[in-house]
């Protein structure tokens, strides 16, 4: 459903917008490796098994990823390997959410991994996560603000968050950028923000209220910096 106008450009809601060719077929990030060349370890920096068995080695009984948008959950599968072959798979928690159901065959589901069809603007866990990452997702969301503010909420009160975001694609109701403001609203809500490599994050629980309404979402916004079309994403700014 189209729910309102940008500046010269229909927007469309959330139901609308996963329809979207851009947002159901986009290539980002469905095939990305948990190590190696195309992968989550070469992405972001550190291989998310080592932030699960390092929070394993202290008094934690238990630690959780989350990985929203995670393509065919190869990474995921591979992480599951890798837990069970150093005996950790009753004390982790593996969960994907991605909004397309094409995930990776696993011959013998591991326990402790669940990959799930959903949308990530309704899809809500039931436990808190040690890390919780999205890569690339984020450039095909609508409520991109919402997703942030949701997965605060849903971290350990020392977990981790991790995502790709473009803050150029949040615009206001006229089309423009959100800009400073957006970005010193989201440092004082606790997020950090890399502007060189386009990547927010944040350490632990917090319930975050950004004064913003979504108004609706671009999917004719054209490529981003990765070079794939991406999704602009509108907001009313409160006062």
């Amino acid at each position: 459903m189209t729910v309102g106008r940008g500046p010269g450009v229909a927007l469309l809601g959330t139901a609308a917008l996963e329809r979207s060719a851009v947002v159901a077929n986009n290539a980002m990030n469905r095939e990305r490796q948990l190590t190696g060349v195309n992968s989550y370890a070469r992405e972001l920096g550190f291989n998310p098994v080592d932030v699960l068995t390092d929070r394993l080695t202290g008094t934690t009984a238990t630690a959780g990823w989350l990985d929203l948008c995670c393509g065919m959950g190869r990474a995921l599968i591979q992480a599951a390997g890798q837990l069970r072959r150093v005996g950790l798979t009753e004390r982790t928690t593996l969960v994907g959410v991605d909004l397309v159901d094409a995930f990776d065959p696993a011959p013998t589901p591991p326990a402790n991994l669940r990959l799930v069809c959903a949308s990530v603007a309704t899809w809500a866990p039931d436990r808190p996560f040690d890390l919780i990452t999205c890569l690339h997702g984020l450039h095909y969301v609508g409520d991109k603000l919402a997703v942030l503010a949701r997965a605060a909420d849903w971290l350990t009160p020392d977990g981790r968050f991790v995502a790709d975001l473009d803050l150029s694609s949040i615009r206001l109701a006229d089309g423009r950028p959100a800009g400073r403001r957006l970005t010193a609203l989201l440092r004082d809500a606790g997020f950090t923000y890399d502007s060189r490599r386009r990547r927010i994050g944040r350490t632990g629980r917090r319930e975050v209220r950004l004064p913003y309404r979504f108004l609706g979402a671009d999917d004719r916004a054209g490529p981003n910096y990765t070079g794939q079309p991406a999704v602009h994403s509108h907001y009313a700014e409160e006062r």
